[in-house]
């Protein structure tokens, strides 16, 4: 069964609670749909999901599958993958996306792979757009553009898959912005009651342990950041008195991490988080592409760095110049007089 080019989302589930990234996709995913004129579709899978039709209607979606087995309920690989594949081979959409979280990144490939589609991880931004073939000058229209970090960084690349369908890719957490939610939606639910075999069930959970993020940088209105300028784990202390003082948020590079300064969840940038705060001030960050690539849509953006010439200052909306170790003190204490 054909559809007419549809924008498929996968929602990942967290319990009860629809995964934020998986949100973020599908406002991206609403987007695209709008652009071609097409239906945009929320797929889930698990057990008694139909409240989650709900939702998707209530955050816009035109239609809503539902794969429901008992055995989906928690997410395991083979299951949720050959099911899925079943799906996608019944009503064939034009573009698949997920949320480059972990599950996303073990799903996404098996899929693709399943499909014998091409699939573009960790976009940063997704478009439609037109692709011409340099050799055979044939010309492809409304193709999705998926566009990402390449070579370390240094470059951003564009790529089409203009001949298999759907178009896969998977989006990095905190690119996309979450969507509105309604009062009520009208979405088309399709509940598809979802033949798992016993061949699906080979690996068993026998336990399962939720540990609570301890730092939430997606969710933070400032965040103070520490690059390898700092200098030592010692003299880090320093960014975390200031993120008391204005009662932020700890973020770090990349450098800063493989420096042992602070441990990899307080990472900003391509390979950690993509943050958005009103404020976000980097401290000894000269400011690569990599991690401009994480901070640089943030409301507004301070700079200290002893380097007038640092690339951080490009992206910065007020920079100082100067040795941070001075004046991050002179921060604090102006803070403090002057707050009411």
């Amino acid at each position: 069964m054909k559809t007419d080019g549809e924008v498929w989302v996968y929602i990942q589930r967290q319990g009860q609670e629809i995964a934020e990234a998986s949100l973020e996709i599908f406002s991206k995913g609403k987007d695209l749909a709008k652009q071609l004129a097409v239906p945009v579709a929320a797929v889930v899978l698990g057990d008694e999901v139909q409240p989650f039709a709900e939702t998707m209607s209530r955050y816009g979606a035109h239609k809503v599958y539902l794969l429901q087995a008992p055995q989906l309920e928690q997410y395991t690989t083979l299951p949720q993958a050959r099911a899925i594949t079943r799906l996608v081979k019944q009503y064939q959409p034009a573009i698949f996306l997920l949320a480059a979280t972990p599950q996303g990144r073990d799903l996404a490939p098996r899929l693709a792979s399943a499909l014998g589609v091409g699939l573009t991880a960790d976009c940063t931004d997704l478009r439609i757009g037109t692709y011409v073939d340099p050799k055979t000058k044939q010309k492809h229209a409304n193709l999705l553009l998926q566009i990402r970090p390449a070579w370390g960084g240094n470059l951003i690349a564009t790529i089409v898959n203009p001949e298999t369908r759907p178009q896969m890719a998977t989006v990095r957490e905190g690119i996309m912005r979450l969507p509105e939610q309604q009062n009520s939606g009208t979405a088309e639910i399709i509940t598809i009651q979802s033949g798992v075999s016993s061949e699906d069930l080979t690996p068993r959970i026998i336990g399962q342990r939720i540990t609570e993020r301890r730092v939430n940088l997606k969710q933070a209105k400032i965040i103070v950041s520490g690059g390898a300028g700092v200098g030592t784990k010692e003299k880090f202390h320093l960014i975390h008195q200031l993120a008391q003082v204005l009662g932020a948020e700890v973020g770090a590079t990349r450098a800063a991490i493989d420096a042992g300064f602070i441990d990899h969840d307080h990472q900003v940038g391509q390979t950690g988080t993509t943050v958005r705060p009103k404020l976000y001030i980097a401290c000894g960050i000269s400011g690569t592409i990599q991690h401009l690539a994480g901070m640089e849509e943030s409301g507004k953006i301070l700079a200290i760095n002893t380097d007038a010439e640092a690339p951080i200052f490009s992206v910065a909306h007020y920079g100082i110049v100067g040795d941070l170790h001075e004046v991050i003190p002179a921060l604090m204490r102006l803070y403090k007089t002057q707050r009411p």
